[in-house]
């Protein structure tokens, strides 16, 4: 069983992803792959001078791979239901149970309405400032939450804060996602130790 389940492959989905399996918990992300990013170029993302939209996915993609993200590219999130145990994810290929959800599905506030998330007088989800909505454990992210704010690096903002809740509540302190460079070289000896 995943700690985490983001359903979403755009920028807020694989940010969330990314600090999460970066940092212990058991990720996975179903990415039906519809995102806008495919109608993009950024200019405007902070450290890129100028990507195509699917090439930026491209490299957000190989980046959560190298953390084992366990990602189900193409698989379709079809429900989202609360339970006992946590909350499950349904797909056209299984069911998917965890404690902690992301939805990072765009301007697609379906699965959230679904949940019985609040929404706002503005028709997105209702987040506080971690991203939590009012399903306890359940994040929104993106577009789903705001009106008109749909830029990428606003989306990956988010994602970042909804991981880093959720990294603060499993492991029940205030958790900051803070790499070193001696970090990175950790991180790059793993690699090369494990191809």
């Amino acid at each position: 069983m995943s700690d985490v389940l983001v359903v979403g492959g755009g920028p807020a989905g694989l940010t969330a992803a990314l600090f999460t399996a970066k940092n212990g918990l058991e990720t996975t992300v179903f990415d039906a792959d519809g995102t806008w990013m495919h109608k993009a170029h950024l200019f405007n993302y902070p450290g890129i001078g100028s990507v195509d939209g699917s090439v930026f996915l491209e490299i957000l993609r190989n980046q959560v791979d190298t953390f084992d993200v366990d990602r189900h590219q193409g698989e379709t999130v079809e429900a989202v239901d609360r339970g006992e145990g946590g909350t499950t994810v349904r797909t056209d290929d299984g069911e998917y149970e965890a404690p902690y959800v992301v939805l990072a599905t765009g301007a697609d506030r379906s699965l959230a309405e679904s949940l019985g998330c609040r929404f706002t007088d503005d028709e997105v989800v209702d987040v506080d400032v971690t991203m939590e909505t009012s399903v306890e454990n359940v994040y929104a992210t993106g577009a789903m939450v705001r009106a008109e704010e749909w830029q990428a690096v606003i989306s990956a903002g988010d994602g970042a804060a909804a991981a880093l809740n959720v990294l603060t509540k499993a492991r029940g302190d205030n958790f900051h996602d803070f790499d070193t460079p001696a970090d990175a070289e950790n991180v790059y000896a793993s690699l090369v130790d494990a191809g």
